[in-house]
């Protein structure tokens, strides 16, 4: 078993979400969520040939296995680009829902395309959301969705920066929400200027494990908001991250930086 840490999205070479990218990996599934439990980092993926022949990516939080993480996908894609220079595009599908990714470097980011998933609808109650974003209703802006590209996220709109910054989530009611709901947590963002914008996301039962990039998010409000937008995250964290969502018709592709977590360089994509 081969293993790899990659840091996603990073606005600097010292900074980004981690994410564990896993090849060669004989374990099987209930193995595989106990090692990403073990890991220092949001997510794990395990990357494999599947019996189609298809590069295949199976996702794990430390507390469960998740559908898709764009995070982890850009590192996953970041480990085959730095091997192979000569690529330009990869194909991904995923384990649980078979969701087909297309992924492609520009620069130094890698852009993953995805589409818009179908989710359950919801009429999330104000005063219920800022009980669990540890929020007054009055700094709540607005509430859209559930929107997907592929795990559903509530997006919150909140008044500005400082409101963001001092939320206080109940984590653990959070989660049971998502439970009951059918979604993958709640995404706290504001407006900062024109198309940039600075978000938090709520998925994770412990406070450490709080994403520095959320890449399904970014997905999720450019869809919503059908327009490419720029996302600021995880600079309370002290890992300041930025995302890019270029809206295309009902299309998003996502894309970043990533850096190896070892050597603090950019990988060779």
């Amino acid at each position: 078993m081969k293993t790899h840490r990659i840091d996603c999205f990073g606005r600097t070479d010292k900074s980004g979400n981690p994410a564990i990218v896993v090849e060669s990996s004989t374990l099987v599934e209930e193995q595989r969520q106990a090692f990403a439990r073990g890991q220092d980092a949001g997510a794990t993926v395990f990357v494999e040939t599947n019996a189609s022949g298809e590069v295949q990516l199976d996702y794990y939080y430390p507390h469960a296995r998740s559908p898709l993480c764009l995070h982890a996908t850009l590192a996953a894609a970041a480990v085959l680009f730095e091997r192979d220079p000569g690529m330009e595009r990869i194909r991904f599908v995923t384990s649980v829902h078979r969701q087909i990714l297309h992924v492609e470097r520009a620069d130094e980011c890698i852009f993953i395309g995805v589409k818009a998933q179908p989710c359950a609808s919801l009429n999330a109650d104000v005063t219920e959301t800022a009980r669990l974003l540890g929020a007054q209703e009055a700094d709540l802006i607005g509430i859209r969705g559930p929107a997907s590209v592929g795990s559903a996220k509530l997006l919150v709109e909140v008044a500005d920066e400082s409101v963001l910054h001092g939320l206080n989530p109940d984590l653990a009611g959070i989660a049971a929400w998502s439970r009951k709901y059918g979604v993958s947590g709640i995404y706290a963002y504001c407006r900062v200027r024109d198309d940039l914008y600075a978000g938090r996301n709520f998925n994770h039962l412990e406070p450490r494990f709080e994403d520095a990039a959320t890449g399904v998010a970014a997905g999720a409000l450019a869809l919503s908001l059908a327009r490419s937008v720029t996302l600021m995250q995880g600079d309370r964290l002290g890992q300041p991250c930025t995302l890019v969502a270029r809206y295309l018709d009902g299309a998003v592709q996502v894309g970043g930086r990533a850096v190896r977590a070892a050597s603090g360089r950019p990988l060779a994509i």
